[in-house]
């Protein structure tokens, strides 16, 4: 469905670094730099990018918006998590743990990224 995901950042380097922490736990290479200053990590799915905003403008976060990404089990959600708190990220929501809706049983781990986006690991539970 999706080709690319971009977020916003007034700091490239904070974010590139949070990103390759909670990224390379999910299996990710850490990101490819390109001559503008914006960051690239690459799937088989997508890619997922971070870049100043084009604008000039200072980058904010989107309210209401949530990127998730997939993770394998609770315990690489856990890793996830611990990794984004370790390299500037903020817990936010509830803390990680299941939760049962129309979607089904997911555990989820919620982060705010050092620009403020909202993000999250999410693990589909059978």
């Amino acid at each position: 469905m999706f080709s690319h995901i971009m977020v916003g950042t007034n700091d490239i380097q904070r974010s590139k670094a949070f990103y390759d922490a909670v990224l390379g736990v999910l299996g990710y290479e850490p990101s490819v730099m390109d001559e503008k200053g914006r960051c690239f990590y690459f799937s088989q799915s997508g890619v997922f990018a971070i870049s100043k905003p084009i604008d000039g403008e200072l980058a904010t976060h989107a309210n209401g918006g949530t990127i998730g990404f997939s993770a394998k089990s609770i315990e690489e959600a856990d890793a996830w998590h611990q990794a984004g708190i370790d390299n500037g990220g903020v817990a936010c929501e509830d803390p990680p743990g299941i939760r049962e809706g129309v979607a089904g049983r997911m555990y989820i781990a919620y982060l705010r990224d050092p620009a403020g986006n909202k993000i999250c690991a999410l693990h589909r539970v059978k």
